[in-house]
């Protein structure tokens, strides 16, 4: 039994929404932002696979995995600096990060 190709765009579709409504209706904390972001990456993932699988062509995985190194360097960056940023203002709301401006 397989599964459809549009099944796999469906939920990457559902993905990319709750992502992109994850940035836009929470914009006061960062690692809520940070995991939207990732679930917009999750999204595209899903659909190189999904494409990769029905065109029997290897390039989208392997574009999957550059992507998915990618986002987990990020992750661990952005983490680390948020940490960072919140020992040192005791807070991570975003409205604080204006404050860093020069």
């Amino acid at each position: 039994m397989q599964v459809a190709l549009s099944n796999y765009l469906v939920v990457a579709g559902l993905l990319m929404v709750i992502g992109v409504f994850g940035i836009f209706m929470n914009r006061k904390n960062i690692i809520v932002i940070m995991m939207s972001i990732e679930l917009i990456l999750l999204a595209a993932n899903i659909n190189f696979i999904a494409f990769s699988g029905a065109l029997h062509d290897m390039v989208g995985q392997v574009f999957t995995m550059f992507v998915l190194t990618v986002a987990a360097a990020e992750s661990a960056i952005g983490l680390a600096i948020v940490v960072i940023y919140s020992r040192n203002r005791g807070s991570i709301e975003v409205e604080d990060v204006t404050l860093m401006k020069g």
